[in-house]
Formats: structure tokens, sequence, C-alpha cells
């Protein structure tokens, strides 16, 4: 007699295989999560009374600008009082320069302020965070410098923390 269908064996066998290996083509996979640890870090900045160098100070109507740039650092509310601000270092270069405005404000469509000019000097290096979040640039060495100029309302500059990875400390310090 002559059989044409599979064994009910083969039939459960091959059922087990495919199962198996669809498993193991899972279990290898990455889940494509969104990336929650995979920020490059902003540059902390504290001001401090230059007078009572314990006590933290607003900045009064506190504009900052990017060397070059028409906008903005966008990353807190342009024009506010303020006593810590975040901001972004370029990654791809050694270098960042700010002008830090204080009481900024337009009269006839010019921008008016005490305008000083701050550069941050640095070596970047990239670490890998995951799949999902590819690449972030760190910070290391941080060192600053301020242009000095007959009515700098900064009087001095402290880097507090020289390795710039995460958004838990102060990185530097501003007295003015």
């Amino acid at each position: 007699m002559l059989r044409t269908g599979f064994s009910p064996f083969f039939r459960i066998s091959s059922f087990a295989l495919v199962c198996s290996l669809y498993a193991l083509a899972l279990s290898g996979c990455e889940k494509d999560d969104i990336c929650v640890d995979g920020d490059t870090p902003l540059l902390i900045i504290k001001f401090y009374d230059n007078e009572n160098p314990d006590n933290t100070k607003n900045v009064n109507r506190l504009r900052v600008l990017g060397l070059g740039e028409d906008d903005p650092v966008d990353t807190f509310s342009d024009r506010t009082t303020l006593d810590s601000i975040a901001i972004p270092l370029r990654p791809g270069e050694t270098q960042t320069t700010f002008i830090l405005i204080l009481d900024s404000e337009d009269e006839d469509e010019m921008e008016v302020g005490n305008r000083d000019t701050v550069r941050f000097d640095y070596a970047t290096r990239e670490v890998f965070i995951s799949r999902a979040c590819g690449f972030v640039a760190q910070y290391e060495d941080l060192e600053s410098e301020l242009q000095e100029g007959s009515e700098n309302w900064i009087q001095n500059i402290e880097v507090e923390n020289a390795f710039v990875q995460n958004l838990d400390s102060t990185h530097v310090s501003i007295f003015h």
C-alpha cells in the first residue's frame, strides 16, 4: 500500500523545527527602542555673586548667542532672568565661543545689552551607547577664556568639572 501524506511524527517535528528557527532568529535581534540614554550632554553653567561667591546670582534678561550665529541658543528661554543655564558645545570642534548678553533687549531693531565673549576649549570623545542611540559626544579637558573688555559684566570664570559627560553637576561657574 502506498501512502500519500506525511506521518504525524514528521509533521510535528517539522513544526517544532520551524518554531525553533523562528525563536532563534528573533533572539538575535535588538529591539528598536527609543533612545533614552543617548543625548550629547550640555555644558552646565551656574552664575554666582562675585562679592559673595557662595551665593548664586541671577543674570537679568540673559541672551546667549553662538559666535557667528544670528539666533539665540534654544536650550533655555531667551531673555529670561536665571542663575544657571545649559548650552551646547560643538561636537565636531575643539572650541565653542558664546556671546553672553546681560540685560538684553531690542532698541530700534538693534540688540542692546552688555556683551561678554567666552570661549570654551575642549577635546571631543565619541562614546557608543547602543544601536538605538548610536554615538554621543563627551568633552574632556574643558578650559575657558573670557575676552577682556572695558565693560565686562563677567568678573571671573572657573571650570568646576573639566569632563562633560552628563547633566548631573555644574561644569562652569561664572562670577558677576
